[in-house]
């Protein structure tokens, strides 16, 4: 029995980082440039994106911020569009990444 947890665990575990190390690397890839996880950047940090925003404005703004900005509450915009640069599942990962650094109430 203790041996089933354990490899039950360490088959989490491995499900977990697998996932964190795919979110981590679209994150540095195209995102690192401008923000960071919990403080300001160029642009907002994901902390702050993750408490203010739902997952739809999240792959809005990413998919076309010249079209979502304003409704943001932005001035302006110098985000480029990721629309013909992440895949759907890049996109899902990558916003999951940023909604794992929202504070809980």
């Amino acid at each position: 029995m203790c041996y089933i947890i354990r490899v039950s665990l360490v088959i989490i575990l491995y499900a977990t980082a697998s996932a964190n190390s795919v979110d981590n690397k679209v994150f540095k890839e195209y995102c690192w440039g401008c923000h960071h996880e919990t403080s300001l950047a160029f642009g907002p940090s994901f902390q702050e994106i993750a408490n203010k925003r739902t997952i739809g404005e999240i792959q809005g703004h990413i998919i076309a911020p010249k079209s979502t900005y304003k409704q943001l509450g932005y001035k302006r915009s110098v985000m480029p569009s990721f629309k013909d640069t992440l895949t759907l599942q890049e996109l899902d990962e990558v916003t999951n990444f940023i909604l794992s650094f929202k504070k809980e109430d």
